[in-house]
């Protein structure tokens, strides 16, 4: 099969799948911005996700599988090809064991957790995107990852569904197999996840993630189309030397430092390029201020990255997934 029509023929007699064609992916990402999918196909059921999959690895024709769009960034021209969504969102508790799927809110996992006082990720209150982002990037905050509490993880592995336990997840400071498998173009994709708690106090456990989110909120709010901190922070062990020793040492914080002291320090506050700024009070944060397009997006990401590189040697790493781009077109 490598006929659009035929992939959306059969993607169209899977019960419980939405498919729909040039859809606007602008709608579907923080950012606000970026072309058509020329199939996009959702679900929040996982047996027709797993059938449409299917589809899609058998026609031939390029496709992705994306979220809740926090953290993509999509080419002006879109994506000439199909987008898989999957939003299977329950959450379930067996004792200490909390199985999700990978559709939900991390909110709604973080909040499901407080409720239960269940201890480990109330510090990852108010970190955008769906529970199967969190454990591909292994998002975290405040000196916790989703890695600490994960104990397995079932997945699409191309294949077949299979299950892998923690340490075969190959967790990273932000990395993981997940992440590495696309990388490799051989995608494992994420169904659902069981994760292990130790009980906590309830009510310091919802003050102390109250306080979290309104910090949060204060930096990025709900309504901002941006996704947080674009690039990733730095361990100090693997910096290069200049940057290492231009570095105060009051600015390293468990053996990590911001992306944003080296991005301040090249006088990245308030820049722009069209629709595209950098916030004027925190130097890691871009935002769509109206109208910008991912050409410009990707246009200040490559003067910021080349102010950095020329400072302090230092070849800075985005922490957003860029879609529909040619090679060339990447900051």
């Amino acid at each position: 099969m490598h006929s659009f029509d035929e992939a959306r023929a059969r993607l169209d007699a899977i019960p419980q799948l939405q498919v729909t064609c040039n859809e606007p992916l602008a709608a579907h990402v923080r950012f606000g911005f970026g072309g058509p999918a020329r199939v996009f196909a959702d679900t929040a059921d996982e047996a027709a996700f797993l059938a449409a999959l299917g589809v899609a690895h058998g026609s031939g024709l390029a496709w992705l599988v994306i979220g809740s769009g926090t953290n993509l960034i999509v080419s002006d021209k879109g994506f000439p090809g199909i987008v898989l969504r999957y939003r299977g969102a329950r959450i379930s508790r067996a004792g200490q064991t909390v199985r999700v799927e990978a559709g939900a809110a991390l909110q709604s996992l973080v909040d499901f957790a407080v409720a239960e006082a269940l201890q480990g990720i109330e510090v990852m209150t108010g970190i955008p995107g769906n529970v199967g982002a969190a454990v591909y990037g292994n998002a975290g905050a405040y000196g916790a990852s989703i890695s600490d509490r994960i104990s397995s993880v079932r997945f699409h592995d191309g294949l077949a569904v299979r299950e892998v336990d923690h340490a075969g997840c190959r967790f990273r400071y932000r990395d993981s197999i997940f992440k590495q498998r696309r990388l490799q173009g051989e995608p494992w994709l994420i169904l659902s996840a069981e994760l292990t708690f130790p009980n906590g106090d309830g009510a310091a456990m919802k003050a102390k993630a109250d306080a979290i989110l309104a910090t949060r909120n204060a930096k990025f709010p709900p309504e901002m189309k941006c996704a947080g901190s674009i690039f990733k922070n730095l361990l100090l062990s693997e910096l290069p030397e200049q940057a290492r020793r231009a570095v105060p040492e009051s600015v390293v914080k468990g053996g990590k430092v911001p992306a944003a002291w080296f991005l301040e320090q090249a006088g990245a506050k308030g820049l722009a390029m069209g629709g595209i700024r950098v916030t004027d009070y925190h130097s890691n944060t871009l935002y769509n201020a109206g109208g910008g397009t991912a050409a410009e997006f990707c246009g200040l990401v490559r003067t910021l990255k080349g102010r950095v590189l020329e400072r302090f040697g230092l070849a800075l790493s985005e922490e957003v997934q860029y879609i529909g781009f040619d090679p060339e077109e990447l900051p």
